[in-house]
């Protein structure tokens, strides 16, 4: 694979910043940001200028890859703190996911195994860190968009939640992959994707991706999923995950929780796709996750010309929800697809 060929996270020409594509343009701009800070970086992950679980894990990789090779430190014990003092702050942007925890803590343990090699060759030995991690997750969404298209056939009527597909990832998406794939097969499918509110994800980007790679997508309110799945016209759910605990509970995006328990009262599969970098097998429940909150903002403002409500009213705007893993049909990763009891199945990824 030839790293000029992603697009969504790259390094620029000679390796001092990132470029990213700005997902919070989209869809009606296509806008490549380059950064160099990590203020600039931490507020790419927080403002979703970057997001989705994988893609936040490697686009962490190399923030901190950017930050150790700008770092003046003289000595190991000092590079070092730099290294985990700017890791702690990309860690804090979102407390959720899974991933970016997970590939920090990769990048730490290779500073941690380097301990007495010189500065300038730790830092190179980062890039290539964080460049292995980028080529692993195309590589895990390859193979789960692969396993998942056994999950759907021809004409297949599919609905998803949020934004899985490439731009959350490396190339090929989770929960898209297999959509994306069935296209390439020449297969029909009538995808319905959710908005996702607040932060419109499925209409702003899901919707984006679909509708340019010539999938038939039709967008609907999150409150019109039921009455989508009472007519008969879902075969399947499609949801992405940003944290698996050990039992099979998931976090996604708020709102996922419900589209389950909808979904299985229509009897409709729901189906959770995401790589094993994913999986927290410190986590034993879906009650240990943290949930983020943000800003009321994003509820009362954001993508409307005046406030929809009083402004002085009070918000509750958690970004997440946990899935309870009774609802979930199956568990689709680049290793296979997993089945209850979770508990027993998921204990072979320790």
């Amino acid at each position: 694979m030839e790293r000029n060929e992603i697009t969504n996270i790259r390094l620029n020409e000679d390796g001092t910043a990132i470029i990213i594509l700005d997902q919070s343009a989209l869809p009606g701009e296509t806008k490549y940001v380059e950064l160099r800070t990590i203020d600039e970086m931490c507020n790419a992950i927080y403002t979703l200028m970057i997001r989705g679980a994988p893609a936040i894990g490697i686009f962490a990789a190399f923030a901190l890859y950017i930050v150790a090779r700008s770092s003046t430190a003289a000595n190991y014990e000092d590079f070092r703190e730099d290294v985990f003092r700017n890791s702690a702050l990309l860690n804090s942007t979102r407390p959720t996911a899974y991933n970016l925890i997970n590939q920090l803590r990769r990048m730490e343990a290779l500073v941690d195994n380097l301990a007495g090699e010189p500065l300038p060759a730790i830092a190179e030995a980062m890039r290539r860190e964080a460049e292995s991690i980028q080529d692993e997750d195309v590589r895990m969404c390859r193979a789960i968009s692969e396993n998942g298209l056994s999950l759907i056939g021809d004409g297949f009527g599919v609905m998803t939640y949020c934004n899985a597909g490439p731009l959350a990832t490396s190339r090929f998406g989770t929960a898209l992959g297999p959509i994306m794939l069935a296209k390439e097969l020449g297969w029909n499918l009538n995808v319905y994707s959710c908005e996702t509110r607040p932060l419109l994800q499925g209409a702003r980007l899901t919707a984006y991706e679909l509708n340019a790679a010539g999938i038939d997508c039709t967008l609907i309110c999150d409150n019109m999923a039921s009455i989508v799945m009472s007519g008969g016209k879902i075969d399947a759910v499609f949801a992405g995950c940003d944290r698996l605990a050990r039992n099979g509970d998931v976090a996604n995006k708020i709102g996922t929780s419900g589209l389950a328990i909808i979904a299985r009262h229509y009897n409709v599969p729901f189906y959770v796709f995401c790589p094993t970098s994913t999986f927290d097998p410190e986590c034993a429940t879906g009650n240990d996750i943290e949930i983020e909150l943000r800003s009321p903002a994003e509820i009362k403002e954001m993508f409307f010309s005046k406030p929809v409500s009083p402004t002085d009213v009070k918000c509750y705007n958690p970004a997440f929800d946990v899935a309870d893993h009774e609802l979930i049909t199956a568990i689709v990763t680049e290793k296979g697809i997993f089945k209850a009891p979770y508990d027993k199945t998921l204990a072979k990824l320790l």
